[in-house]
């Protein structure tokens, strides 16, 4: 199975969540790092990928093996999931309590552009207050408690870390990161468990063997 993945360099969890599941895996890729401006730029205005590969929606991540192509973040990572274990292939409850996990992680991403959208310096700084003090509150709150819920283990879903967790471990790692202007590296202060869950991906021997390899900088 010949398999690539493309994305720029940027370690957004819209990708890295796929890189991630395969690297795991032990499943061989290639993981195709495009230029931010001017592979995207051509990506969008033509749909056109490194190799000659078409985006089917003009959007990336795209993934493409043995010569067949699929688009969109979540399709992508339960394909990826399935092969390395990290997504269940015969359990549907499973399934879909993963896929809200990466459909909030979706929500999520929406609403932190909102923000980025606003040009006027004060205007993006009471958006991001409104964000930090409401918006992501409430939607760690609800992810906090789907955690609480798992009485099986601390993962999202099941006894055992899935795609879901990588995700939002990535998500999470963005929004608190600093690099978002206006928005608290504190965050995660007052959601133990979503903590703990971070922790855990972050500790994860391959997720620190991975980060080592492609982000040594």
């Amino acid at each position: 199975m010949k398999i690539r993945l493309f994305y720029t360099e940027i370690p957004f969890w819209r990708a890295e969540v796929s890189r991630l599941a395969l690297y795991i895996g032990n499943i061989d890729f290639e993981d195709v790092r495009m230029t931010w401006r001017e592979d995207f730029d051509t990506m969008v205005d033509t749909g056109k990928l490194p190799y000659g590969v078409t985006s089917p929606f003009r959007q990336i991540p795209v993934l493409e093996v043995d010569g067949q192509v699929m688009g969109q973040t979540a399709g992508i990572a339960r394909f990826c999931g399935k092969l390395s274990g990290l997504y269940p292939k015969n359990d549907d409850m499973l399934a879909a309590q993963i896929d809200q996990i990466l459909d909030a992680a979706t929500d999520i991403t929406n609403l932190v552009g909102l923000t980025m959208k606003e040009k006027e310096s004060d205007k993006k700084k009471l958006a991001r207050q409104k964000l930090s003090g409401e918006t992501l509150p409430k939607w760690f709150g609800f992810l906090e408690n789907l955690l609480t819920e798992n009485k099986s283990s601390e993962w999202f879903v099941g006894d055992k870390m899935s795609v879901a967790d990588l995700a939002i471990w990535r998500l999470l790692g963005w929004i608190i990161s600093g690099k978002l202007e206006h928005v608290p590296t504190t965050l995660l202060g007052t959601f133990p468990y979503l903590t703990k869950l971070y922790a855990n991906v972050n500790s994860h021997p391959k997720v620190q063997e991975w980060m080592s390899l492609k982000y040594r900088n």
